[in-house]
Formats: C-alpha cells, sequence, structure tokens
C-alpha cells in the first residue's frame, strides 16, 4: 500500500470498529485489535507486505508503555522487587530456555537451533500482558506484581540472547536480512570498539541516563514550563523517551529497558504525571497498532500448510512455560487466584520473539522455512493469551474467591445498630454510634479487616450480611437501625430487599454509589439514601463559591439551598426512573430531569437576588441555619 493516508485510514477505521465492540462483548481491547488485524490483512486482504513495517514502528509503543510503568515505580518498590525480578524471572527464562530446547532437540533439530528457538519461546509478551493487567484493575494484585517482575527481567533478558544467538550461526545456513535492523543505523557507528569499550561505553550511557533524569530533567521541565505551552511539555516528553531509546539501542541495549530506568528515575519528579498525560495518547494509539499488525501479519497459506504443527507447537510451548511458571509460584509461595494469572498470563510468546527471530535469521542460526512457522506459533500463541484472561476473570477468580473464603464468625452479640460493611464509609458511622453510647454489630466479607479492626479494639464479625441466618443472629429483629454500606450495589440491594420484607418498620440508612444505585435503593425502602461522594463535593463547591468572592455565610447559604433543591429532584426523577431503559432513552426522565435543571437554576438565582437586596437594606445573613425548606412530601426518606 502506497498511499499512507489510506493506510491510516484502514488501521484506525479497523480499529474504531472492531475494539468498542469486543469490550462491550466482554472480550477487551486487545483482542479486539488482534481480530480487526485479522480482517484487513488475510480475510480481507486491504493491508499488505507493509504491515512488517508498520510494526516496527509500533514496537516503539511497548517502549512507552515501559517509560510510563518506570514513572508508577518508585526506586525504593523497585528494589523491594529484587526478589522476585532476579530470582523468579531468572528461573522462569533459565527453567524454560532449557526445557524447549530440550525438546526442540528431542524432534531432531540441531542443538543450536533448538537453543535458539528456546530463547525466542522464553519470552513473554509484555505489551498484551501489561495492558490487560492494567485494563483489568489486577496491577496491584500479587499475580500481577509477579507477572511484572518475570517481563521486566525477560527484557533484560535480551541483551545476552542478542548476544549469544549469534554464536549458533549453524554452518550451511546463510544470514539473511533482520527485518527489525537491529544491527543497523546507529549500532554501526560502534562496531569497530573492543569489547572493554563497549562495556564502558554501555555503564556510561546507563549512568548518563540515571544521573541526568535525576539532575537535568528538572531545570528542563521547569524552563519549558515557564513557556505555558502544553504542545511544547509533550514534545519534550517525547524527545525524552526518543532520545533514551536511541541511546540504549546505539549501545545495545534494549530500549524498553533504558526507558524503563529513566521512568523509574523520573517516578519522584514533581513533573512524573504531566510525562504520564502526555506520552499515555500515544502509548495507547501504537500499542493498539502494534496487535492490529500482530494480527494482519498471520499468514493463512503457511498456516493451511502446517496447521496441526502449529497449532501442536503453541499448544506445547504454552503448556511448558504454563508448567514452569505453576512450579515457580508454589516455590515463592504465590497461592490462590494470583497464582492462576501468572501461569496462564505469562504462558504465551512475545514481541519480542519476532526480534529474535529476524535476528536468528540474520545470524544464520534459524533456517528460513523453520522462522515462518516459529513466526506464526508467536503470534497465535499471543492471539489465545486474551482468552486465557476471559478464563481467568469468568471461571476462575470467582471459584477461588468462593474456595478461600473462611467460615462465617459465630455472632455473640447484639445491638440496636446493625452495620453492613466496615470499609471507610461504615468506619466513620460506627465511630460515631459508639461514641455516642449505642451498641453496635459490624459485619464485613473481608478477614483482614475485620482481623485490625480487632486490633484496635472494635469489635466486628467477619460474614457475609445478606446472609439471612447472619443477620438474625445479630439481632435483625430487635435492632432499631441498619445501616448499608457494602462495597457492593448488587450486595446492597440484596440485604435491603430481605430486610425490607422480614422488618417493614426497621430504619434503613444506605450508602449509593450513584443515582441509579440510589434510585433503585429507594424503589426498595431505604429510609435515607448517601450517595457516598455527594457530601464532599457539596463542600468543594463551597470552597470554589468563596474562592470567587463569595462570603461564607453565603456559600453555606446556597450549599443548603442547592442540597435541599436537589434533594427534591433526585426524589421526583426516582418516581420515573426504569432500570431496564437507559436513562437517555427514557423520555419522561430526561423532560423531567430538564425541568428540574431549570427549576434548580431559577430558584438559586432567586436566592442570591433576595440576599443582594436586603444586603443593600442593612440585611446580614445569619450563620448556619437549620434546613427548614420543603423536603418534597410526607414521606420521611431523604437523599442526599
Amino acid at each position: 500500500m502506497d498511499n499512507l493516508l489510506l493506510g491510516a485510514f484502514i488501521y484506525l477505521m479497523a480499529s474504531v470498529i472492531a475494539v468498542p465492540l469486543a469490550k462491550r462483548l466482554g472480550l477487551g481491547s486487545v483482542l479486539g485489535y488482534l481480530i480487526a488485524g485479522i480482517v484487513i490483512g488475510p480475510v480481507a486482504g486491504l493491508v499488505g507486505s507493509e504491515t512488517t513495517d508498520v510494526q516496527h514502528f509500533a514496537e516503539f509503543g511497548v517502549v512507552m508503555m515501559l517509560f510510563i510503568v518506570g514513572l508508577e515505580l518508585e526506586p525504593r518498590s523497585l528494589w523491594g522487587m529484587r526478589h522476585k525480578l532476579l530470582g523468579l524471572g531468572g528461573l522462569q527464562v533459565l527453567l524454560t530456555v532449557s526445557l524447549i530446547s530440550l525438546a526442540a532437540w528431542l524432534f531432531g533439530l540441531d542443538w543450536r537451533i533448538a537453543l535458539a528457538v528456546g530463547m525466542v519461546f522464553s519470552l513473554s509478551s509484555t505489551a498484551i500482558v501489561l495492558q490487560t493487567l492494567n485494563e483489568k484493575s489486577l496491577m496491584k494484585s500479587e499475580g500481577g506484581k509477579s507477572s511484572f517482575s518475570v517481563l521486566l527481567f525477560q527484557d533484560i533478558a535480551v541483551i545476552p540472547m542478542l548476544a549469544i544467538i549469534p554464536l549458533l550461526a549453524v554452518p550451511g545456513l546463510s544470514g539473511g536480512e533482520s527485518g527489525h535492523g537491529e544491527e543497523g543505523g546507529a549500532a554501526e557507528l560502534l562496531s569497530h570498539l573492543e569489547a572493554w569499550q563497549m562495556a564502558l561505553l554501555t555503564i556510561g550511557a546507563v549512568a548518563l541516563v540515571v544521573v541526568g533524569g535525576y539532575y537535568l530533567s528538572r531545570p528542563v521541565f521547569r524552563y519549558i514550563a515557564r513557556s505555558q505551552l502544553r504542545e511544547m511539555f509533550t514534545a519534550v516528553a517525547l524527545l525524552l523517551v526518543i532520545a533514551i531509546a536511541l541511546l540504549m539501542d546505539v549501545v545495545g541495549l534494549s530500549p524498553a529497558l533504558g526507558t524503563f530506568l529513566a521512568g523509574v528515575v523520573l517516578a519522584t519528579s514533581e513533573y512524573r504525571h504531566e510525562l504520564e498525560s502526555d506520552i499515555e495518547p500515544f502509548k495507547g494509539l501504537l500499542l493498539g497498532l502494534f496487535f492490529v499488525t500482530v494480527g494482519a501479519g498471520v499468514d493463512f497459506t503457511v498456516l493451511s500448510q502446517n496447521l496441526g504443527v502449529v497449532v501442536g507447537v503453541t499448544l506445547g510451548i504454552m503448556a511448558i512455560k504454563a508448567a514452569v511458571l505453576y512450579v515457580l509460584a508454589l516455590l515463592f509461595g504465590i497461592r490462590g487466584s494470583d497464582r492462576w494469572l501468572l501461569f496462564l498470563g505469562l504462558a504465551q510468546a512475545g514481541e519480542f520473539g519476532f526480534v529474535l527471530i529476524s535476528f536468528c535469521l540474520q545470524s544464520a542460526a534459524l533456517p528460513v522455512e523453520l522462522s515462518k512457522i516459529l513466526l506464526l506459533v508467536v503470534a497465535l500463541s499471543m492471539m489465545l493469551t486474551p482468552g486465557l484472561f476471559i478464563f481467568f476473570e469468568r471461571v476462575i477468580q470467582p471459584r477461588m474467591v468462593r474456595s478461600q473464603s473462611r467460615d462465617s464468625d459465630e455472632i455473640t452479640e447484639k445491638g440496636t445498630v446493625i452495620i453492613a460493611g466496615h470499609g471507610r464509609f461504615g468506619q466513620v458511622i460506627n465511630r460515631l454510634m459508639l461514641s455516642n453510647g449505642h451498641k453496635t454489630v459490624v459485619l464485613d466479607l473481608h478477614a483482614e479487616m475485620v482481623e485490625n479492626m480487632r486490633i484496635f479494639g472494635v469489635q466486628s464479625f467477619y460474614g457475609d450480611a445478606s446472609r439471612p441466618d447472619l443477620l438474625h443472629a445479630a439481632g435483625l429483629h430487635e435492632a432499631e437501625l441498619l445501616v448499608v454500606a457494602l462495597d457492593s450495589q448488587k450486595d446492597s440491594l440484596t440485604l435491603i430487599d430481605y430486610v425490607r420484607r422480614e422488618r417493614p418498620d426497621l430504619h434503613i440508612i444506605a450508602r449509593a454509589y450513584d443515582r441509579r444505585h440510589v434510585y433503585k435503593l429507594y424503589q426498595l425502602g431505604a429510609n435515607d439514601i448517601v450517595r457516598e461522594t455527594f457530601d464532599s463535593g457539596l463542600r468543594a463547591g463551597r470552597y470554589a463559591l468563596e474562592a470567587l468572592g463569595m462570603h461564607p455565610a453565603e456559600s453555606e447559604r446556597a450549599a443548603t439551598l442547592f442540597a435541599t433543591e436537589e434533594l427534591k429532584g433526585i426524589r421526583r426523577l426516582a418516581e420515573v426512573y426504569d432500570p431496564d431503559v437507559p436513562l437517555v432513552q427514557n423520555s419522561e426522565y430526561v423532560r423531567l430531569a430538564r425541568e428540574i435543571q431549570s427549576s434548580l437554576e431559577k430558584a438559586m438565582m432567586g436566592k442570591s437576588r433576595v440576599r443582594h437586596d436586603r444586603s443593600e437594606e442593612g440585611w446580614r445573613p445569619p450563620g448556619n441555619t437549620a434546613l427548614d425548606d420543603d423536603t418534597g412530601g410526607a414521606d420521611s426518606s431523604q437523599v442526599s
């Protein structure tokens, strides 16, 4: 394809159509990109030989991703990972290379070719795994941290692999051109240096990244920030990443590793968030483009001719890698769902496999026909990975949560107040109740939270508050008040539905996540409903009014009036809310919402004019006043 604009249009159009659809079906964005690539490549033939060149460019997204990951890690955190980085990561690479090489040798390959194959498949996909872990909020889990340690060591391991591969040249095989150009360009400028000179240069380059990143970056960023030109800061951020990647490439190190190191150095910088926000869009687009090229690069002709071999080798490689990771997870004490996440998530081959295969061809370490099959195996294993994450999320994780849950505590006390959920929301309520002499019974489904509260002398019980037997044991029929402070919207609705049927007279105070949750709680009969962010947002709004020149007493009255009008409006909207109809498609809801907003603006402006007129007559507003506005009917339920 010679037309650059047409090519960009095809790649972007395929992504825009496939990725939102895949996300909507719960398949994840990575699988959406891969499917888009298959459609525009092997299926429709809209892209062709330029896919490889595009892939080389898009691989820079991996470099940017590791820079952003580094920005989120302080040096102290990286030092704390050293045991898993060297132990777990090092053993994974060593054992995987050994086992895959042995298997390849047993199937009749020359030992040099077998070792090259082992190194190619020992690496996993940093792009797919980190993207999916972040997308599914698994990065902070033990399995996510362990996966990152392994991936980081693999990136480091690429450097000695590139040094070893030329030594594996097989007599009779002719070296080809490296599709990735690893030995061309800037690296050739230093090819005449002695080994000790290259070593010194490499150490100097790493030192330059560390020292320069710590001492030189701040004055530069400060200078650019004074220009108040956002595009200049974006340009400097890109320049920084590209310069470090180029420097690492010149001295023969991994560009991804170099930018990761730079990110760690800048993790304590006051410009960290600005850098991250500037790089993030480029990283996302390039990674998405990379995944599309993986799908587009599948050679269906070679695949159809060697279907059994490709599928068999792919499944075999993934099984060996999963087995190695499973054993290492046992040795390093990684338990439960985190163990599954580790060995399912890293079982595939990775994007650096394409680099190593190209380099092996150039170094005469792999025959051309075998390399075509290996490229398909790498691509196919990467395409299977999103499915493994879906399997983990929908099958493994729910089962592990159920199997790991401990038996509920025996509830030996009863109180006038039952509090379901003792997180940051429920804790405040419980402390207020206790400090005012009320006896509470706290139920929480987080065992660690319960144990920690007991250390501080707060009596709480482990158990699912939505279970009828636990509610009765906690004194449901004797209690005067139920506070529902659960994180799960579904569980809170289930609990209130049961309690309202069992105790129609019980006063229920419920925590709500958003308006939709408010409406559902209201319809189930909760007496007082508190949106978890409403009060803090209202207080911030008061500060904003005062910052714009309004007197504190005036801002207090404005906030009180706003809260009162909001209460009236949200109760009216709850009457017309239909959970089966999207809000924007509920015509009565939309009409009423627009009417309420108009009434709110008129009420606020009317009060403002009254206060202005009275102030001209010498009237001064009182301090905090009780809320004496009409709350909207005889029903005592409140919403805030």
